[in-house]
């Protein structure tokens, strides 16, 4: 949903008056100042940051496919995101970077981030991420191959349990000719450095 869209009032006062129990249960007063309207601003954000489950990548990404004769690598790095851990729904956040090698057609640069967008999105595993990233490219875009890496800090790590601040974790996914290529996976490890 974009920014310009507005949610359903309905499912916004049903989210809110969760919230609110929420608030009740932990010893808190919904009614105190700063309080009276969280509840609210809370079910708002959790429908942004969840917004992926309305989103299809594939449908996204047919939106800006178009033919192409060369077969080098493509990369675009740094892809910022922002996600829910399923686990504790507290953020993880971080960075994508996605290389393919295109069969005939190449996708818009910022459909690759509109990838990446979709499924961070939703409440999720790191893992998976970066799974349904490559998956998708691989299904929609049929290229010879692809190759995601992602790396994030995950709040469930920094701000409770263990709490070690700083720590990245780093999933990678190959599909295709990546698989197999070890000089693929070099090249793109070695772009990503000096790039």
């Amino acid at each position: 949903m974009s920014r310009k869209e507005s949610h359903d009032p309905a499912l916004v006062a049903e989210l809110a008056s969760h919230y609110e129990a929420i608030l009740r249960l932990i010893g808190e007063d919904p009614q105190r100042e700063g309080l009276l309207k969280t509840p609210v601003r809370a079910a708002k954000a959790m429908l942004d940051l969840t917004a992926g489950y309305h989103l299809d990548a594939n449908e996204l990404m047919q939106k800006a496919i178009f033919s192409h004769t060369g077969s080098s690598m493509v990369i675009v790095r740094d892809i910022e995101f922002y996600s829910l851990c399923e686990h504790h729904m507290l953020p993880f956040y971080g960075t994508a970077a996605i290389a393919y090698i295109p069969n005939g057609e190449v996708v818009g640069l910022s459909k690759m981030a509109r990838t990446v967008e979709v499924f961070a999105k939703r409440f999720q595993l790191q893992e998976r991420l970066t799974a349904q990233i490559a998956d998708a490219f691989m299904d929609e875009l049929k290229p010879k191959g692809v190759m995601v890496l992602v790396q994030a800090e995950h709040m469930c790590m920094t701000m409770r349990g263990i709490k070690k601040q700083g720590a990245k974790t780093v999933t990678v996914v190959t599909r295709g000719v990546f698989d197999d290529d070890e000089r693929l996976r070099t090249d793109f490890y070695r772009m990503l450095e000096h790039c």
